[in-house]
């Protein structure tokens, strides 16, 4: 599409799990590789969230760190704005570099504690060479600080001074302090408290709103997506099964996998509507089942689920990979 900012094609990632080289000489034990992620396309159009869901072990922090280059990817492309990434290629990466950030799932674990909060905000302004003063970054960082809720006051603390909340607001202020335009979030609010999730959440929203963000946000939490997403893609096994609008997702499920999700979540409203819980467990991904590797869990499963591999299949706001939703038998 001609408003997509972030476009991923065919987006693998593999990794060598293998035995040391004597350890598999001497058990004569082959090489294991393990694909994190499978054949990934989507595309995330400007001032939109999109978001990736799936349960753990599924590939979604994988993603988020290809999209950054913070990884290579094994195969496919990702491009931004136009412009494909090449993580061997500086001139590229520094022309993109200052253009997308990430906010990282522990606040406790992705500041450094020995630096003052103004230092840690600051830094990716004096990397990109953003101002010229010390003076011009010190009132910047003073104007992120009372953006995402804090005071100017609080930029000669250290992080361990703050409650787990606080720190993720200083977080997104380092987040924003290169001027992006793409921010990806690696479950921003599953190390903080319940009641803290939903002020970081509207926080990050009014942010979209008022600087024209757009957003790949990664999480397990369905509910947390519910608020948060335009539109939804959901992993299973490292391959995307199923992508649509995000409120079409949670009326109208399609792929099993998306349904078997949907069901786990609590009935809050307690309508009285039976719900089952999620069966089985998602299959070794070294030795993933063959055809559809959702098929030993699906209800839907017949004789082509097993032998072939779905293609995706066009619903009425995305698409699914299932031969039960290309036969129309869901």
């Amino acid at each position: 599409m001609s408003d997509a900012l972030v476009k991923v094609e065919n987006l693998t990632r593999t990794f060598d799990v293998s035995m040391p080289w004597l350890n598999r000489v001497i058990e004569r034990q082959e090489r294991q590789f393990l694909r994190a992620v499978d054949d990934v396309s989507f595309e995330i159009r400007r001032g939109e969230t999109f978001a990736l869901v799936g349960e753990s072990g599924s590939g979604k922090s994988t993603i988020a760190k290809m999209v950054v280059g913070l990884l290579p990817a094994s195969s496919g492309r990702i491009f931004f704005d136009g412009t494909q990434m090449d993580l061997s290629s500086s001139a590229v990466m520094g022309s993109l570099r200052s253009r997308f950030q990430m906010i990282f799932q522990s606040p406790y674990a992705s500041l450094n504690p020995r630096w003052r909060v103004r230092d840690v905000i600051a830094e990716p302004m004096k990397a990109f060479g953003t101002f010229d003063s010390g003076a011009g970054i010190d009132r910047r960082v003073d104007e992120l600080l009372d953006l995402v809720g804090l005071g100017a006051s609080d930029a000669s603390k250290y992080p361990h001074e703050f409650s787990g909340g606080q720190r993720q607001r200083i977080a997104i202020a380092r987040a924003l302090s290169s001027n992006p335009e793409f921010i990806v979030c690696d479950e921003p609010t599953s190390a903080l408290d319940v009641s803290v999730q939903a002020q970081i959440l509207n926080l990050m929203r009014d942010l979209q709103d008022e600087l024209g963000l757009t957003y790949l946000f990664i999480s397990h939490d369905l509910s947390v997506v519910r608020h948060m997403a335009n539109r939804i893609g959901v992993l299973y096994l490292g391959a995307l099964v199923e992508t649509a609008d995000g409120k079409e997702l949670f009326r109208n499920p399609r792929h099993p996998y998306t349904r078997m999700l949907l069901e786990a979540v609590p009935d809050l409203e307690m309508t009285g509507k039976k719900h089952e819980a999620v069966k089985g467990e998602i299959p070794n991904p070294i030795s993933p089942p063959s055809g559809c590797t959702f098929h030993p869990r699906c209800p839907y499963r017949f004789e082509r689920c097993p032998n072939e591999v779905p293609r995706p299949v066009p619903t009425p706001t995305g698409e699914a990979k299932c031969f039960a939703v290309e036969e129309g038998r869901i």
